[in-house]
């Protein structure tokens, strides 16, 4: 047991200690960002009794995904690069619509 203790140790020592650097530190923001959205989301539909997806969802989707998207290029992994490069262009498409309706709602009123 002691030993498997100890193998995890070290491999948490080199995962978030012995390799961090400013790219590192750039991934956990964006990852942070990325989460956010999901927290703002839920907070919003709990308040509303519904499921919403409020503005900000898209916000933070849209700067964490972009943020991913540099951290996956700099680490040139192309599953992550794939997936985040059609996702920001599905985040930048649903903000389009959220500010068209914003704009369509204060001309209502």
């Amino acid at each position: 047991m002691v030993y498997y203790l100890s193998q995890i140790g070290r491999y948490m020592t080199e995962v978030f200690i012995d390799q961090f650097d400013w790219w590192v530190a750039l991934g956990l923001v964006a990852q942070f960002m990325f989460t956010m959205r999901f927290v703002v989301q839920w907070i919003a539909s709990e308040r509303a009794q519904r499921s919403v997806i409020p503005f900000a969802f898209w916000t933070f989707s849209l700067g964490g995904g972009s943020l991913l998207l540099v951290y996956a290029i700099y680490r040139k992994d192309p599953v992550f690069i794939a997936g985040q490069a059609l996702s920001t262009f599905i985040y930048i498409r649903n903000l389009q619509f959220a500010l068209r309706e914003r704009r369509a709602n204060r001309a209502v009123t």
